[in-house]
């Protein structure tokens, strides 16, 4: 018999809990595997932009991870303790600081190459659907960031 009373209450209903089981269970995921290589998975984050693009400003590595200053200065620093990257003021802004791959940084680049095979082998995608889940993921979150900006006051 069809309900009347709309969208289901249920909590196996809510894309917010698949979204956050989803979450929690790549994350764990992510720790056993990084524990390795003595990564916590933020840690990882910020060293796969640096694989990507090495020496990049604190500034755009918080805005790319998403993360403020005060998430990501404590990261670098256990980063740079690690001796896995180095951090340099600029010369021209003092306030500037350029975050750039030591060369153990560098070589931990190989030991990590595994990494995305094993996560995608256990969410059971190849390489297209990780691709096509992405892109879904990439779409919703534009669309809940714009839906946020435009519709719930600053506070």
């Amino acid at each position: 018999m069809p309900s009347n009373e709309g969208p289901s209450r249920r909590l196996d209903d809510q894309v917010c809990f698949g979204l956050y089981a989803a979450s929690r269970a790549v994350t764990a995921l992510y720790r056993v595997v990084l524990d390795d290589l003595g990564l916590t998975y933020p840690q990882y984050l910020v060293m796969l932009a640096l694989w990507e693009e090495d020496e990049r400003l604190v500034k755009e590595l918080g805005t790319l991870l998403n993360l403020d200053s005060g998430t990501l200065s404590p990261l670098l620093k256990r980063l740079e303790k690690a001796g896995l990257v180095r951090r340099d003021r600029r010369a021209d802004d003092e306030r500037s600081v350029r975050v750039s791959l030591t060369e153990d940084g560098v070589k931990l680049k190989e030991r990590a190459s595994g990494i995305p095979t094993i996560i995608g082998d256990a969410m059971g995608l190849d390489e297209a659907g990780l691709a096509r889940t992405r892109a879904e993921l990439d779409r919703l979150t534009e669309s809940v960031n714009a839906y946020r900006e435009a519709y719930v006051p600053a506070g």
